[in-house]
């Protein structure tokens, strides 16, 4: 068994009630990210929970994990804490090393499926995954085509908004600006710096109102988390992103939103490693760390790397974009751009 799994929990259920006025979070967001193929479900079950139960957070739900180069998603517009599919979830005996997950308490757009994170798009010969919660006044046109354009080259809008979320034209946007952007398929270390860029733009139109986090899947083994966190107006509740590392030595880990635990120290070895991101901290006995304001991190095998020239180590991997339709990018190209030593890649075969 791998992290994550739930073998010997405990499990005694209650409800918290809640209202509108106990939460100022648009939504929830849940990632993962591990080394080895390894289940979510001991961080969904708790995740699920808010979706109706210990918070408000009732307007819909999905979840999309890669297998290999495909993309598996759930999704559903009822509540996740009383969703039939979500409790399929909980219980599916699957395991991915990358997954999104979202709970959505609708702000924009109406209360349908068309409206339910994790968003795709196919772009490169890849499949694209997007969840996001916030505000962000520069993507709130209800005209799908006066929706901002963002980056430094003009190009088409191929990718539009099938709902009428601010959440999937952002999703739309950033991919549009990279599809501009690049003729040939971008480097990791090039990709992390021109996100971080789009983002900062973003931010930048309207930087008090603005509360921009979110997950971006860019295919089996990767996955990108960005902050620009905030309190709504009128509220204190801070709406960040965190994120926790489980590594040897593996300890018992206690849910937040039930009484449910899980020694991952039963069931993993030296060789296992899991990242967990998600809106609020799911457990009570963990360190989580939160994403700093304006930081965009990129995981690999559980693994956060915080700056472009950490991102060359994932590329040597063979963890970078994936594709059959896009000529590969020019490492040694980029090395040099980035000034990146050559001992950190001597003996790798490149």
């Amino acid at each position: 068994p791998r992290v994550g799994e739930i073998i010997g929990g405990r499990h005694s259920s209650f409800a918290a009630g809640s209202s509108s006025s106990t939460t100022a979070l648009p939504c929830q967001l849940l990632g993962m990210n591990a080394a080895h193929p390894t289940s979510f479900s001991f961080s969904f079950r708790g995740f699920a929970r808010r979706g109706g139960i210990t918070d408000v957070h009732s307007d819909g739900w999905g979840l999309a994990f890669y297998e290999g180069r495909g993309l598996r998603t759930f999704h559903d517009s009822a509540s996740a804490s009383e969703s039939v599919v979500a409790r399929m979830v909980e219980e599916y005996p699957v395991k991915t090393v990358n997954m999104l997950a979202h709970i959505r308490y609708a702000t924009a757009g109406e209360v349908c499926l068309e409206n339910v994170h994790p968003f795709q798009r196919e772009m490169w010969g890849i499949i694209w995954c997007f969840a996001h919660n916030g505000d962000v006044p520069l993507f709130k046109s209800k005209l799908k085509t006066a929706h901002a354009w963002i980056g430094d080259v003009p190009g088409e809008r191929i990718y539009s908004p099938v709902g009428d979320t601010d959440s999937e034209a952002i999703f739309c946007a950033l991919l549009n600006a990279l599809k501009a952007k690049f003729e040939t398929l971008p480097s990791l270390p090039v990709l992390h710096d021109y996100i971080n860029k789009l983002c900062k733009e973003i931010v930048s139109e309207y930087p008090d109102e603005t509360i921009l986090n979110f997950l971006l899947g860019c295919g089996r083994y990767i996955q990108f988390a960005y902050s620009w966190p905030g309190a709504r107006p009128g509220s204190t509740v801070w709406n960040g992103l965190y994120y926790i590392v489980r590594e040897p030595p593996f300890t018992e880990a206690h849910l937040s939103d039930m009484d449910y635990a899980v020694d991952f120290s039963e069931m993993n070895t030296d060789e296992d490693r899991v990242a967990i991101i998600a809106t609020k901290p799911l457990t009570l006995n963990e360190e989580w760390v939160e994403i700093e304001k304006g930081e965009l991190i990129l995981f690999d095998q559980g693994i956060p790397h915080k700056v472009p020239e950490e991102c060359f180590k994932i590329e040597f991997l063979g963890h970078g974009l994936d594709s059959d339709v896009m000529l590969a990018p020019k490492l040694e190209e980029d090395m040099r751009r980035y000034q990146f030593e050559r001992s950190y890649y001597e003996g790798i075969g490149i």
